[in-house]
């Protein structure tokens, strides 16, 4: 870089408000800074003079608060029901400035026109790469030809800021990649499942932890499921514990020196026979001979130096601070410029850092200042270089204290707590190990081996500075090789096993870390998750147990056979975008592969939907509507809806039971296809309509009921809802659209009357689409209409009703719509199955009478004068006189298999030879 010339306007870009005030502050040492408002009133600018290798610069430095960009679909596949969850894997996705951004947006390209280099400021992680290319694109889009910079630093302190903006590097475009890869798989993975296990199972369950289950979302994240999932383990391995007895044999013996526990070689048996045979040997021949006696020096070693996670999992056991809440204090105590950066994976130091300055700068604090004063004494011989736990970021050092300070008087218990930590964690790891005399007696007892141990620690070292740390042991008296002694008690002691603890925030963050689930930035994150979702509960000792919500989820994908939270494939997710971050795979390779290979994932669980199914109905109530609504919800797409041409068309059943194929982009695409009443049964299938267009039009199977469609069509039907299936037009003008018992479409019959009246109440009205009243006494009948009806017609729309002379079901007064029987009144059974029919004058007329209660005063009288049409069944022949009765549906239409003139199953009233008589 030249030196001296004009002047050049340099924007500096940090990733937060308090970051960019730092750095301009310390590098214009508050000598002639000029403050002045930007677009946005939390993102300051900063202007000052400022030399960088000779070239005289005019510093801007501003922030962004974050991520500048979001990664999102585009907008046609942004709701929930625009589409297919597994064409979440290949729809489009873009990176755009949200709203709120707007204005750090505005004020980067404004000062960007006017500037020549752009220095990046961001934190000097894979996220913050991210970020800094975010800016980049920003910046470049105005002005092309900006010089562009990435300054590196890990503290913010005058030391290092001026030494990083005079070694400015290059951005990292293989972070940046690794970010971006992470980031779209996370959003196809996350977005396909969510919606898939939510429309699923949100409505099918009384889910008690959702204050609104309308709301309710089931999130999935390819790192929160797995980090469930050692959740959920750990509990079933509690669960599944069985208590088993076992035996040991005790011994202790007092001497002068003090009293001393002797363990058995053995442990213990579970055999109480056994074991009662040794103790007994042990009994009979108590003397207790020394075989062996071993003295040898141990020491005890200081930890690495500090990295987020050892941080993290150290903070909640000493403090019980949980991870999330440890990463917001030591950030600000970052941006404070009191600690190193705190995101990193380095546990080593590098041969370049002073490690002697870090420590001086503690001698003056009036608790540990001593304990460094004394370290640095050459003459204490108790500095050490410190060991090297093996891993590198290559981005940041350590965790180490960065500024002397005694207690802020702004700072919370908690700062105090942390910065104590990083500062005691700093002057352990360059210390040295505590030093002991261990000493270890072996005996033998009738032939049986026992051991004892005592410690004395000769010199504390690292351990008297780390206080969170102890080195317990006890002092055991003389003993020397031969000598024998008799045994002050010798007991043969039960006891039973007990199973593993619920896992602590620090074991979770152990089981993360070892199974690469997450980074050192977002484990948090994830953990916090699991509690937001009410997946997982923590307890007063920091303990994780799951919720019946989030133990149902882990146990449905585990009885599908997929072990979708299991850290597996997460791991080999998390290996590949580290391998983008190094250059050894590109972007492109790493999303093709795990894309691929989730997607067959989500499609093999998506068909194995009903032992998700299965695993909430053993820990909460279905709801009412379930069995309709999950085929409502999760309907299978049949097309591209040829309307909107935005949504797919979807195979399900509408809330009263029918079949048929919607669109779903309901209610502002309001594309229906009616399937014929008489299918039972429909699946989509993998073939393709070779006519229809747009394509693909992927063809369904339907199974028809026999009795309700001519015989000579087939049951089984390979159709096309597309419009060339003559097939299926045939039979939708013949059987029509609606289930002829459509209120009762997939419901199990009724084992009773009164349960019957009870499923009945809660079928929709064919009027007006509500539950809790039937088409006859439907509120949205107009006034008119009522009052044009006589009295006896009210009190028959009130609920006049018959019982069944075969199920003994309510039958309900009804009345028929056709052309040749409108007004005309009937009674049918609801009873899923059940085919009574009657008309209400031929009641009459027979002599049958009506309780006040609308119910038959007489069923007998009635199963007279219906001569016997009223069997249980479509195949019981009655009179082929149609003036005895006419065979209808309830809602007026032909009954299919049976001719409504003349009551003659073997053929339709189209063809009946009594049709024209």
């Amino acid at each position: 870089m030249s030196g001296g010339g004009r002047a050049i306007n340099v924007l500096s870009v940090a990733e937060k408000p308090s970051v960019a005030k730092s750095v301009a502050t310390l590098l214009s040492r508050a000598q002639g800074m000029r403050v002045r408002e930007g677009r946005s009133r939390y993102n300051k600018i900063f202007e000052f003079d400022y030399s960088i290798r000779g070239q005289h610069c005019r510093m801007l430095v501003t922030s962004v608060t974050g991520h500048l960009m979001e990664l999102d679909f585009e907008e046609r596949f942004r709701k929930w029901h625009s589409c297919d969850p597994a064409d979440l894997y290949a729809a489009p996705v873009r990176k755009f400035v949200p709203q709120d951004k707007m204005d750090i947006k505005r004020t980067l390209e404004e000062e960007a026109r006017r500037c020549q280099w752009l220095v990046l400021w961001l934190d000097c992680d894979r996220e913050g790469e991210n970020i800094a290319f975010e800016v980049i694109d920003i910046c470049t889009a105005v002005n092309c030809n900006l010089t562009i910079k990435r300054a590196r630093f890990s503290a913010l302190i005058e030391r290092e800021i001026h030494d990083s903006v005079q070694n400015l590097v290059e951005p990292n475009q293989w972070f940046a990649d690794a970010v971006d890869a992470r980031q779209e798989i996370d959003l196809r993975i996350g977005a396909s499942f969510t919606r898939f296990q939510t429309m699923l199972l949100r409505d099918a369950f009384v889910i008690d932890s959702a204050a609104d289950d309308r709301n309710l979302v089931l999130s999935y994240g390819p790192c929160q499921f797995p980090t469930l999932g050692f959740v959920v383990e750990r509990f079933w391995e509690i669960q599944s514990h069985e208590p088993e007895e076992f035996w040991t044999i005790n011994c202790s013996h007092r001497s002068e020196e003090g009293i001393v526990t002797f363990n058995w070689m053995r442990g213990h048996l579970f055999d109480y026979t056994c074991a009662a045979i040794i103790y007994e040997m042990c009994v009979e021949e108590p003397s207790a001979t020394v075989t062996r006696v071993r003295q040898q020096e141990k020491f005890k070693y200081p930890p690495h130096p500090l990295s987020t996670i050892e941080m993290e999992k150290r903070a909640s056991r000493y403090f019980r601070m949980s991870s999330e809440h440890t990463m917001k204090v030591s950030e600000e105590l970052y941006q404070a410029g009191f600690i190193s950066y705190p995101r990193t994976e380095t546990d080593n130091f590098s041969a370049r850092t002073d490690l002697h300055a870090i420590a001086q700068e503690q001698q003056g604090h009036p608790v540990w200042g001593s304990y460094a004063q004394r370290l640095l004494d050459p003459s204490s011989g108790l500095w050490r270089n410190p060991s090297n736990g093996g891993h590198d970021d290559k981005a940041h050092p350590p965790i180490h204290p960065t500024k002397f300070s005694g207690g802020e008087t702004n700072w919370s218990q908690d700062h105090h707590r942390l910065y104590e930590l990083v500062v005691r964690h700093f002057l352990a790891c360059v210390s040295q190990p505590a030093i002991g005399a261990e000493t270890t007696v072996d005996i033998d007892i009738a032939g049986e081996q026992f051991v004892a141990s005592g410690r004395v620690i000769i010199a504390k070292n690292y351990l008297d500075v780390y206080r969170f740390e102890s080195w317990g042991g006890s002092v055991i008296p003389t003993y020397v090789p031969g000598q024998q002694f008799i045994p002050t008690t010798l007991t043969l002691d039960s006891g039973v096993t007990r199973p593993p603890p619920l896992l602590s925030e620090a074991d979770l963050l152990n089981c993360m870390d070892k199974a690469g689930i997450g980074t050192d930035a977002t484990m948090h994150d994830h953990i916090k998750k699991l509690l937001d979702r009410f997946y997982a509960t923590k307890d007063q000792n920091m303990r994780f147990s799951p919720t019946n919500l989030g133990e149902a989820l882990v146990m449905g994908y585990d009885d599908m056979g997929y072990k979708l939270w299991k850290p597996n494939l997460r791991s080999m997710m998390e290996f590949d975008m580290r391998a983008v971050s190094e250059g050894s795979k590109t972007k492109a390779e790493v999303l093709e592969t795990c894309l691929q290979q989730m997607k067959a994932c989500f499609v093999d669980a998506r068909s194995s939907k009903q032992k998700l199914m299965e695993a909430m109905a053993v820990f909460f109530e279905r709801a009412a509507r379930t069995a309709r609504d999950e085929q409502h919800m999760m309907g299978e797409v049949v097309r591209l809806c040829g309307l909107c041409h935005q949504s797919n068309m979807v195979l399900k059943r509408n809330r009263d039971g029918n079949l048929m194929v919607g669109c779903l982009g309901f209610p502002q695409c309001r594309n229906v296809v009616w399937l014929p009443g008489s299918v039972s049964e429909a699946v989509v299938t993998a073939n393709i309509c070779n006519s229809c267009r747009p394509g693909p039009v992927y063809m369904i199977q339907f199974k028809f009921r026999r009795l309700e469609i001519p015989p000579n069509y087939s049951v089984d039907h390979l159709g096309c809802i597309g419009g060339c299936d003559d097939t299926l037009q045939q039979l939708t003008e013949i059987c029509g659209t609606g289930s002829r018992m459509s209120a009762r479409a997939g419901a199990p019959t009724p084992s009773s009357t009164s349960v019957h009246r009870t499923n009945s109440r809660q079928q929709a009205c064919s009027n007006c689409r509500q539950l809790g009243h039937s088409s006859t006494s439907c509120p949205s009948v107009t006034s008119g209409t009522r009052n044009s009806r006589s009295r006896r017609e009210d009190q028959q729309d009130g609920g006049l009703s018959i019982s069944c002379n075969t199920c003994g079901a309510s039958c309900p007064l009804k009345t028929a719509n056709t052309a040749n029987n409108k007004g005309r009144k009937f009674y049918s059974c609801q009873s899923e199955g059940c085919n009574f029919f009657v008309w209400e004058d031929s009641l009459q007329n027979g002599g049958g009478r009506h309780g006040a209660n609308g119910g038959a005063s007489n069923s007998r009288a009635h199963s007279n004068s219906l001569g016997g049409r009223g069997r249980r069944g479509r195949g019981g022949r009655g009179s082929n006189n149609a003036t005895d009765g006419t065979f209808v549906s309830a809602t007026g239409d032909p009954v299919s298999g049976r001719c409504y003139v003349c009551g003659d199953p073997s053929h339709f009233a189209n063809v009946c030879p009594n049709r024209y008589a």
